[in-house]
């Protein structure tokens, strides 16, 4: 995930799409239903549980997975993006097996070293770090 950068976790929105990656190929519906189903479920999973990948609403309002090396950047250009952009989703499966999403509002979940670096951050750079990861550089192509 740290070379990825940054994925969707299932929608189509112009970058790679994790769901897809796992699924070795697209997906028609949900995911759930998919053969990979489960595999998929387990991925997000373990992505979930890392602390340097962040589940916001980044691209088109979808659950979209930041690696913590665009953190800084990111929160650099913050009042670019839609409000909640950068809201951290934790995604929780209850008991019953419902699905319930927390939200923990930016800059709130932000380490305090990512916060320096983003306020230390020129807009330019932030935007070049972010156009080499959008660019697809080694987005889940096997190499990441």
């Amino acid at each position: 995930m740290k070379r990825c950068g940054l994925v969707l976790a299932s929608a189509k929105g112009g970058i790679p799409v994790l769901a897809e990656k796992v699924a070795g190929g697209p997906i028609k519906g949900s995911w759930w239903g998919h053969k990979a189903g489960q595999e998929i479920f387990m991925a997000l999973g373990e992505l979930g549980d890392d602390p340097d990948v962040l589940f916001c609403r980044l691209v088109r309002g979808k659950v979209t997975l930041v690696h913590r090396v665009l953190w800084a950047p990111l929160a650099a250009l913050a009042t670019t993006f839609p409000a909640g952009a950068l809201d951290r989703v934790i995604q929780e499966h209850t008991a019953t097996g419902a699905h319930h999403n927390t939200v923990e509002l930016f800059p709130a979940w932000m380490p305090e070293d990512v916060a320096h670096a983003a306020a230390a951050s020129m807009p330019k750079d932030a935007e070049t770090a972010i156009r080499a990861f959008k660019a697809g550089r080694a987005l889940l192509d096997g190499t990441a």
